[in-house]
C-alpha cells in the first residue's frame, strides 16, 4: 500500500474521530446561551447535553455488527454523512426538543464512525504503521477532549452556539470526500460459519443495546429526579432484566453467541476491555470534576480552564511516536502497564498540586496523565488485532461501547465520592470551597486506585505467547 493511500485513510479516520469526540464536550459551555435563546427548561438542557452520548453508547454494538456485514467503508461514510447532515440541522433548531432529537441523531452517526475507524486502523493499515495510526487517532480524540471547552467558549462568545454545529459541516464534508476516494471498498471477508454467527448475534445485540440505553438513562436521570421517578424505575427494570436474560443466554450453550465467546477468549481483547473500563472510570470522572475545580476554586474563565488541559495533549503527542520502539524493546505488556501506572501517579500528583491552590501545581500531574495514556496504546492495538477480520467491526463497537460507558460510570462514581467527601467535610465545619476540595481530592485518589488496578491486567493480557519448539 502506497504512502498516499495510507495517509488518506489515516486522514479520513482521524478527521471523523475528532468530530465525534469533539461533540462529547463542545456543547457544555454553550448551554446557558441555548437556554436563553431557545427558552429551554431544566429538562430540555439535560437532554440536549446527554442525548448525544446516550445514543452513541446505545447504538455502538449494533453499528459494529453492521460494519462487519456492510463493510468498514460503507459504515464510516454512512456515519460521517448522518453526523454532518444532523450537525447542520442542529444549527437550525428552534426548540429544545428539536435540538435534543437531532443531537441523538448525531450520536447515532458517531456510533457508525467509531467501530469502522478502529476496524480500519487494525485491519486496513500495514502493520508497520498501525501503532502510529492508533496514536494519531488517540491524539485526535485527546485533542478534541482538551480543546472542546476552549472552542466552545470562544465560538459561543463571539459567533453564537449555532456555529458549534456549523463548524462540523466542512470537516465532515472533507472527511467524506477523502474517505470516498481512498478507503478500501467491499464488506469484511466472510468466513465459514459467519452466517450462523450473525444469526446468534442479532438478538444479543438488540438486547444489549436496550440494556445499555436503559442503564445510561438511569445513571443520568436518577441523581436529579430520584430512583422513585416512574421513567427511572422502568428503565432500571429494563436494564436489569436485559442483563439477566443475557446472562442466562450465556450459560446456555445452545443460545450463547460463539462470536462473543471467541472474542473474550482472546487474552488481549478481554484484558483490553477490562483496562479500558478501569481507565475510563478513573480519567473521565476526574476530567469532568477538574473542569469544575478550575472554575470554582481557581476562578478561571471557561477558556482558561480549557487551556489548562493542553499539557495532557502535549505530553501525549510527544510520547506517542516512541511507543512502538519502547514496545519492541521491553514488550507491549510492560509498556502498557507503565502507562497505566503513570496515569495513576498523575492523578495523585493533581490531588497533591490542588493543595497549593495554584494552577502551576497541576501541570506535572496533567502531563503524566497524557504521557501514560500514550504508553497504554498497545492495549488498544493488540486487543483489536486479536479479533477475527469478519468480527472486526463488532469487536471495535464493543470496545468503543466500553469506553463510552466507562466515561458515564466514571462521572457517576467519582461524583459519588466527591459528594461523600464534600458532605463529610461540611459536617466537620468546613467551608463550601474547602469541602469541595476535600471531595475532589478523595475522588482523585479513588480514580488513581482504579487505573492502577489495570496495570497487572495489562501485563497478563499482553504477555508473549510461549511457543513450543
Amino acid at each position: 500500500m502506497g504512502r498516499l493511500r495510507v495517509l488518506s485513510i489515516v486522514t479520513a479516520v482521524v478527521l471523523s474521530t475528532f468530530l465525534t469526540a469533539l461533540d462529547n464536550t463542545v456543547v457544555n459551555l454553550a448551554l446557558p446561551q441555548m437556554r436563553t435563546e431557545l427558552g429551554l427548561t431544566d429538562t430540555d438542557v439535560k437532554w440536549v447535553a446527554t442525548a448525544y452520548p446516550l445514543a452513541l453508547a446505545s447504538f455502538l454494538l449494533f453499528a459494529g455488527r453492521l460494519t462487519d456485514g456492510k463493510g468498514r467503508r460503507w459504515s464510516l461514510l454512512t456515519g460521517v454523512a448522518v453526523f454532518t447532515v444532523s450537525s447542520a440541522c442542529c444549527a437550525l433548531s428552534t426548540t429544545g426538543v428539536m435540538l435534543a432529537c437531532l443531537r441523538g441523531v448525531q450520536g447515532g452517526g458517531a456510533a457508525f464512525i467509531l467501530p469502522a475507524s478502529l476496524a480500519m486502523m487494525s485491519h486496513d493499515l500495514p502493520s508497520r504503521v498501525r501503532t502510529a495510526g492508533f496514536g494519531a487517532t488517540t491524539a485526535a480524540m485527546a485533542s478534541a477532549l482538551a480543546f472542546g471547552p476552549v472552542i466552545s467558549g470562544v465560538v459561543t462568545q463571539h459567533l453564537g452556539w449555532e456555529w458549534l454545529f456549523v463548524m462540523n459541516v466542512p470537516l465532515g464534508v472533507a472527511s467524506f470526500v477523502v474517505g470516498a476516494l481512498a478507503l478500501p471498498s467491499g464488506p469484511s471477508r466472510p468466513q465459514q460459519g459467519t452466517h450462523d454467527v450473525a444469526e446468534g448475534l442479532h438478538r444479543h445485540i438488540a438486547l444489549a443495546c436496550l440494556s445499555i440505553a436503559s442503564f445510561v438513562y438511569c445513571l443520568i436521570q436518577a441523581p436529579s429526579t430520584g430512583l422513585g421517578e416512574p421513567s427511572v424505575m422502568v428503565s432500571g427494570i429494563a436494564a436489569v432484566s436485559g442483563a439477566i436474560v443475557l446472562a442466562c443466554k450465556k450459560r446456555s450453550r445452545r443460545s450463547s453467541s460463539p462470536a462473543v465467546g471467541q472474542l473474550l477468549r482472546a487474552r488481549p481483547f478481554a484484558g483490553g476491555l477490562i483496562t479500558q473500563l478501569l481507565w475510563g472510570l478513573g480519567v473521565t470522572g476526574v476530567y469532568f470534576y477538574t473542569s469544575q475545580f478550575l472554575q470554582s476554586a481557581l476562578h478561571l474563565s471557561p477558556t482558561e480552564a480549557g487551556l489548562t488541559f493542553t499539557p495532557v495533549v502535549s505530553a501525549l503527542f510527544l510520547t506517542a511516536p516512541f511507543v512502538s520502539v519502547m514496545a519492541k524493546r521491553w514488550g507491549d505488556g510492560q509498556v502498557a502497564a507503565t502507562g497505566l501506572m503513570s496515569v495513576a501517579a498523575g492523578l495523585l500528583l493533581i490531588a497533591l498540586g490542588s493543595l497549593q491552590g495554584k494552577l502551576l501545581g497541576l501541570m506535572p500531574g496533567l502531563a503524566a496523565v497524557g504521557a501514560g495514556s500514550a504508553l497504554a496504546l498497545p492495549l488498544t492495538t493488540r486487543a483489536l488485532e486479536s479479533s477475527p477480520v469478519h468480527l472486526s467491526g463488532f469487536a471495535a463497537g464493543l470496545f468503543s461501547a466500553t469506553r463510552e460507558l466507562s466515561g458515564v460510570l466514571g462521572i457517576v462514581l467519582v461524583g459519588a465520592v466527591v459528594t461523600v467527601g464534600d458532605y463529610a467535610s461540611v459536617a466537620r465545619g468546613a467551608t463550601q470551597g474547602q469541602a469541595f476540595l476535600t471531595g475532589y481530592q478523595l475522588g482523585l485518589c479513588v480514580a488513581a486506585a482504579l487505573v492502577a488496578t489495570g496495570a497487572p491486567v495489562a501485563v497478563w493480557a499482553l504477555r508473549p505467547i510461549k511457543r513450543t519448539p
